[in-house]
């Protein structure tokens, strides 16, 4: 199956999003955009900058490797890995997290995206990062294993 231009367009913008370009949304996102994921819900391309420039401001990697892809008429879908290090968490190290993404492309055919959702685990990401509740989390998931 042949690669999807404007899926591809996406996820290579998303890889060089960094505090420096967060103005670059509007170009891939429609105005009304809801951007959702566990941790938030976002509505408007301008709060959208507001977030992505929040969450970036403090980030010394990021990037993602998407996997599987797959795009039916407006609505898409791909697995990805996203590689982090931000000073605050695990220690300021890089970590990676799975997770992927439905992404709905508006009627209009710019090729923008007008809802976009993630799934992740949140406290793989944040919760189990964090100095003392990280720890408190890891054994709460070891015991639950056993």
């Amino acid at each position: 199956m042949p690669a999807d231009p404007q899926l591809e367009a996406f996820f290579a913008f998303f890889n060089k999003l960094d505090k420096s370009c967060t103005n670059k949304l509007y170009e891939f996102y429609t105005p009304d955009v809801v951007f959702q994921d566990p941790l938030h819900r976002i509505e408007g391309a301008e709060a959208l900058e507001r977030y992505f420039a929040t969450l970036y401001s403090n980030v010394t990697a990021c990037r993602f490797d998407f996997h599987k892809r797959q795009r039916s008429g407006r609505e898409a879908f791909a697995t990805w890995t996203l590689h982090l290090a931000h000073p605050r968490l695990a220690g300021g190290r890089e970590y990676t997290v799975e997770g992927c993404s439905r992404l709905t492309f508006a009627d209009d055919d710019s090729g923008r995206v007008a809802r976009h959702r993630d799934y992740f685990d949140a406290g793989a990401l944040l919760y189990e990062r964090l100095p003392l509740l990280g720890g408190a989390i890891r054994l709460l998931k070891r015991r639950l294993d056993a």
